[in-house]
């Protein structure tokens, strides 16, 4: 028989993403309709250490669903990828009373609550990531969003680009993923795109592509280079050189995480923490919450980061074909 569900904590962990303000909202309120209490904790699994834990009622969720990055804050704790601090977590939270963890986070932060799991601390993991890099799902908190300003962000170099008759390379974040350099590629009709999954680093095609677009009559040229791939700035330099078209870098940066999330991202986010709360309700630990196929499901965390992922080969030949 599992132990009751008296009070859950909630936490967001790794790099903020817009929809987590949504999943934390869901948490409070679904929990509490179930008489069960929350405590928020502040600044992911730093914050768990500090013991800067909250209580949290409806209220505090009120007008936040809007919002974009996280009321609860977020960190990296090197701190709690050591034996003793994943200890010390557990620790504190038996301490607060804390009878499962809500984690909010990509995989480094999975591997956390796993380790709270092992530990005897009930834990469910959503997937809150702009980069869509989590293998168990087809959509991650924050991605629509982000995808979306990298989208209405690189239609405006486009134009000032066209203007004057640039080649402009667009660096989008993702880390070593491609997934938001993809989506905008085939969404704002760019010529080409650097995947890390793909890209054999051979610039002469680039040039060529170049070259043979301007002869064509082609105004402008748009290259998604993902984040993984980086170094745009020397790039825009060494293309200029070699075609004698001026070039210049965009690099979007931090921007993709921030702004309000779209209706998709709060919408599967609210889901996704209602859900989690009914896991731990049930009794169960050691989940990943996802989407896959059209439905709400979930996993073993050690399954899900047993998982790999990879650029859709079709998405890609569709980008590559349509560029042309």
């Amino acid at each position: 028989m599992s132990k009751e569900m008296k009070t859950i904590g909630v936490l967001t962990s790794g790099g903020d993403a817009p929809g987590m303000n949504a999943a934390i909202r869901a948490v409070v309120r679904e929990a509490l309709g179930k008489g069960v209490k929350v405590k928020g904790i502040k600044r992911g699994y730093a914050g768990l250490l500090q013991e800067e834990i909250i209580d949290m009622e409806a209220r505090d969720v009120s007008d936040t669903i809007q919002r974009g990055g996280t009321i609860l804050q977020t960190a990296r704790c090197k701190e709690f990828t050591t034996y003793e601090g994943q200890q010390l977590g557990a620790e504190v939270c038996r301490k607060h009373g804390i009878d499962g963890v809500i984690v909010v986070g990509g995989d480094g932060s999975f591997r956390g609550a796993q380790k709270l799991a092992a530990l005897g601390i009930n834990t469910v993991a959503l997937p809150g990531t702009i980069d869509l890099d989590i293998a168990c799902t087809e959509y991650t908190i924050g991605f629509d969003t982000a995808v979306n300003t990298a989208m209405e962000a690189i239609d405006k170099v486009r134009d000032t680009s066209t203007s004057h008759e640039r080649c402009s390379i667009i660096e989008v974040m993702g880390r070593g993923a491609g997934f938001i350099a993809l989506w905008t590629g085939i969404a704002n009709g760019a010529e080409d795109i650097l995947l890390p999954e793909r890209y054999d680093y051979d610039e002469q095609k680039l040039v060529n592509h170049i070259i043979e677009n301007r002869k064509r009559g082609k105004q402008h040229h748009i290259i998604i280079n993902a984040e993984g791939i980086g170094y745009s700035q020397s790039m825009a330099k060494r293309i200029e050189a070699a075609t004698g078209i001026e070039t210049r870098a965009t690099i979007l940066g931090h921007m993709q995480r921030g702004g309000s999330p779209t209706c998709k991202d709060r919408v599967y986010a609210s889901i996704m923490g209602a859900y989690a709360v009914d896991l731990l309700c049930e009794g169960k630990t050691n989940r990943v919450v996802a989407y896959r196929h059209g439905d709400f499901v979930d996993f073993d965390i050690d399954e899900a980061l047993s998982m790999e992922k990879s650029i859709p080969e079709y998405q890609f030949e569709v980008c590559r074909n349509l560029s042309i």
